[in-house]
This record gives structure tokens, sequence and C-alpha cells, in this order.
């Protein structure tokens, strides 16, 4: 599901998947328990490093402005949200840019600072927040869309 989150097509997905656990069980010497959940963590941070290091090879994102876009789509209702599928919020995920996925994923899923993700990415802070509300822009868009269609 992570490789998913950051790659959207299937193969490419299921390939870092594969790579990720390979290389988990080549290193797991070099993990250090420190609780409950804490292989996942370790794990999760593999695959991230791989998703993002795979994105920065295929170079298909375009160079984002550095001004944050104006988001006038109001948030849908929370009661409305949890009517949507998981399966169609993953998939309009997997239909943001490369850039705008992997920052959305990074900053609203796994946490990370836009000062964080600018240096992940090589890209500026404000780059990240452009893009996080351009994502958010898009997927509210989206939403919005599905929300209607279910009302009639």
């Amino acid at each position: 599901m992570l490789c998913r989150r950051y790659l959207g097509d299937g193969d490419e997905a299921d390939d870092l998947m594969i790579e990720t656990l390979v290389q988990a069980l080549k290193k797991i010497d070099t993990y250090k328990f420190t609780g409950k959940g804490s292989l996942y963590g370790w794990i999760s941070r593999i695959a991230i490093n791989k998703a993002i290091n795979h994105i920065k090879r295929r170079r298909l994102h375009v160079i984002p402005l550095d001004f944050p876009a104006k988001d006038e789509i109001p948030d849908p209702a929370d009661d409305a949200m949890e009517s949507i599928p998981e399966d169609n919020l993953i998939g309009w995920i997997a239909e943001l840019s490369d850039l705008r996925r992997t920052v959305f994923n990074l900053h609203s899923l796994d946490g990370y600072s836009h000062q964080e993700i600018g240096r992940m990415l090589g890209i500026s802070e404000r780059a990240s927040i452009s893009a996080l509300e351009k994502a958010r822009k898009q997927l509210k868009e989206r939403i919005r869309q599905y929300l209607k269609e279910q009302e009639t």
C-alpha cells in the first residue's frame, strides 16, 4: 500500500515493494528494536527512500512555481468523506503528478515538514507548500465531483 501511494502504478509499486523487502532482509542486522511498530517504521522508511529515489530518477514531474496555489474549493464535510470508498481515494491520489503525489504523501500521510520534504526532493520549501496545496485542491475537486454524483 505504501509503495502504491507513492508510485501510483501497480507494477512499479510491486517492484519497489519487492526491492524494499530484499533490502530490509539484507540489512536486518542493522535493525534496532525500539518498541512495538518499530520494524514497520524501519521498513516503511526504506520504502519511502526507495520511492523518492525512483521518482527522482523518472524525472517526470514538472518544476513547480514557488508560490502557493489559491484554494477556493471548500473542504468536504467529515460525514461525507466517510462515505467515500478507500479505493476511490487511493485512485485519486495515484492520479496526481509525481511531485504532487509525493509531497502529499510525505506531508499529509507520513508527517514530514515542508523543510524536510524540500531537502529530500531537492526543491524549495515554498515549492513543497505549493505542490501540496495544488494536490489538495485537485483532490477536493475530485471528492466534490464524486459527492455530487452520489446525490443524483
